[in-house]
């Protein structure tokens, strides 16, 4: 199979992409936060060969796509209130819920959970994408698992090149971190994962809302809750503390087989640095982490330091994705 690269903002390649997700196919699209590889979210063998193409254990469940907030209601069984003030107040956009599902939604699309996580993207090719196929549209990002999410086409095609035959083009994503995950399926509205839309932003209108820490034992209940996610392939450790510690601790351990991600304002002078945004300016390190974390695939170095943000506001999804790549290597520097 030859994959395809395709302009986004071209109706025609619309078109194609949403038939060929109507035959029970596969594409990857972009959103604002990063590129999805969809399916029919509505198909059960189309939903399956996602979790073929990204070689993604079955009991790690999709995020469900839909056009309008209107377009929930046939997805799940009962729709909480909170779902309206929530949906008016960060919909399109980079929040996912979870609620009760329907019986529309295949099993193999929640994992076997009775829960469905479902968002609706601030991407415009994605929206058109959704709205012209007719059915809402299952979709994890649009890499292998556990490597470090797409936020660039060219990603996507480094990737799953022969594994699906079309990428829609709609350039870099904007906001770079996967959506956050709130469930509402309870009494109790649950950030399940962090994300583009921060705690502090949803008690402004749920002032209730709790975080969630990480699952144990069972299905988890969002993407990445459990497994180990976005890790280059040399092995990375997460450096947390005052970033002017952090940066004395990974200048002094650089050498030509390490490498390091570090603020721009804390950085040195090194062919195995890679920066990604200045430590006050979370939007941009939340935009340029993948795509930092991407560069070091092609060094040969033997270890990764992270420089990492302090857990507030979106630092707290950067810090999130940065210890997942890391899984265990964390040094917490104080």
């Amino acid at each position: 199979m030859k994959t395809m690269i395709l302009d986004g903002s071209i109706t025609e390649n619309i078109k194609l992409c949403a038939g060929m997700l109507n035959a029970g196919g596969l594409v990857a699209f972009p959103t604002e936060t990063v590129y999805g590889l969809g399916a029919n979210g509505l198909d059960e063998c189309a939903v399956a060969g996602i979790f073929t193409a990204k070689g993604r254990e079955s009991d790690n469940p999709l995020i469900v796509h839909v056009a309008s907030p209107k377009d929930v209601e046939r997805l799940v069984s009962e729709i909480p209130e909170a779902f309206w003030i929530l949906s008016r107040t960060f919909w399109p956009g980079p929040l996912t819920l979870i609620m009760k599902k329907s019986s529309a939604i295949p099993m193999n699309v929640t994992s076997g959970l009775e829960t469905v996580a479902i968002r609706m993207p601030g991407h415009p090719a994605a929206l058109e994408l959704i709205r012209v196929s007719g059915s809402p549209v299952a979709a994890p990002s649009a890499n292998p698992s556990g490597r470090p999410s797409p936020t660039k086409a060219e990603h996507v095609l480094k990737d799953l090149d022969g594994k699906i035959p079309y990428i829609l083009d709609g350039g870099d994503c904007s906001v770079g971190l996967e959506s956050t995950v709130l469930d509402i399926s309870g009494d109790i509205p649950r950030i399940l994962r962090p994300g583009g839309v921060t705690l502090e932003e949803l008690r402004e209108v749920l002032p209730n809302v709790e975080l969630e820490g990480s699952s144990v034992g069972g299905t988890p209940r969002s993407p990445g809750m459990r497994y180990r996610h976005y890790a280059p392939k040399a092995p990375l450790t997460a450096i947390l503390g005052p970033p002017d510690k952090t940066a004395e601790y990974i200048k002094s351990r650089l050498s030509q087989d390490t490498a390091a991600l570090m603020f721009d304002d804390y950085s040195v002078d090194h062919p195995n640095v890679v920066t990604f945004g200045l430590s006050g300016d979370l939007v941009t390190q939340a935009a340029r982490l993948f795509d930092a974390l991407r560069q070091f695939d092609s060094m040969d170095v033997e270890a990764i330091y992270a420089q990492s943000p302090n857990e507030e506001g979106l630092g707290q999804a950067i810090a999130n994705r940065i210890k997942k790549a890391a899984g265990t290597r964390i040094v917490d520097i104080i």
